[in-house]
């Protein structure tokens, strides 16, 4: 009721953001934390296309790759020398996770594309989660590996001996900051996308601009294809260098 209230007050006979809205499956009550939603659906969709490459698409291990096989071989070579040239040696113990992040992520941008989907990398419960464990593992990593000299991320030696005490103060915030910004660069970045689609989308049904109106959605749609790949690229960047902070942590 809120959403039709809104769009009769903007002139609107839909809303652009009706897309990111969180329903019930198979009921049109509320949702509760056990409720199967549509989010449920598309994460389950995600794991099954991530297993259908990694796994079923690999599993003939021929001489000469089938499309699925070189696809994920590609992608195994791209995401194992970002982490060993950014976290070094050290880091590739931690491939599988980090490959295993980045093909969630990319497979939920690109499952979003899709005519009614669902973007779940739109919503901040599951970026912010994502982006949380990242933050817990590593900062469970760098003290397990450095002990109390983890905390030598904080104290930059190259300063001034007077300023180190306020740069200190400053990485600390820095640090602390990182799941948050790290998930909503993620989310914002979906959400805009799909909001402007949705939006140019709503305009087609004007006669005297529908030409443009499609020739604007298709450019963008193209261009959001490269920012579903870009997005999960910088998210696993990211993660590669909070790791190599995690393993050597000095200035």
């Amino acid at each position: 009721m809120a959403t039709e209230a809104q769009g009769e007050a903007t002139g609107l006979s839909f809303h652009p953001m009706d897309q990111f809205i969180v329903r019930p499956l198979f009921s049109d009550g509320d949702v509760h934390w056990y409720t199967p939603t549509n989010v449920t659906l598309w994460l389950f969709a995600v794991v099954l296309a991530t297993l259908a490459l990694l796994v079923l698409g690999t599993r003939g291990r021929a001489i000469v790759p089938n499309r699925s096989q070189s696809i994920a071989e590609m992608a195994y070579g791209m995401i194992h020398k970002m982490v060993g040239d950014i976290a070094g040696k050290d880091g590739l113990k931690y491939f599988p996770y980090i490959m295993t992040l980045f093909m969630f992520v990319v497979f939920a941008n690109f499952l979003g594309l899709l005519p009614m989907a669902f973007t779940v990398t739109s919503h901040i419960a599951v970026t912010g989660v994502l982006a949380l464990a990242v933050f817990l593992t590593v900062t469970a990593i760098g003290f397990a590996k450095n002990g109390a000299h983890f905390l030598d991320l904080f104290w930059v030696r190259s300063a001034p001996l007077a300023i180190r005490p306020v740069l200190a103060v400053i990485e600390v915030i820095s640090y602390f900051v990182r799941p948050v910004s790290h998930s909503i660069r993620l989310a914002g970045n979906m959400i805009a996308g799909h909001a402007v689609i949705k939006v140019f989308a709503g305009f087609a049904a004007i006669a005297a601009v529908a030409p443009i109106s499609i020739i604007a959605v298709v450019g963008m749609y193209a261009f959001e294809v490269l920012v579903a790949f870009i997005q999960a690229y910088v998210f696993t960047i990211l993660t590669c260098v909070y790791l190599k902070d995690a393993l050597h942590p000095s200035h």
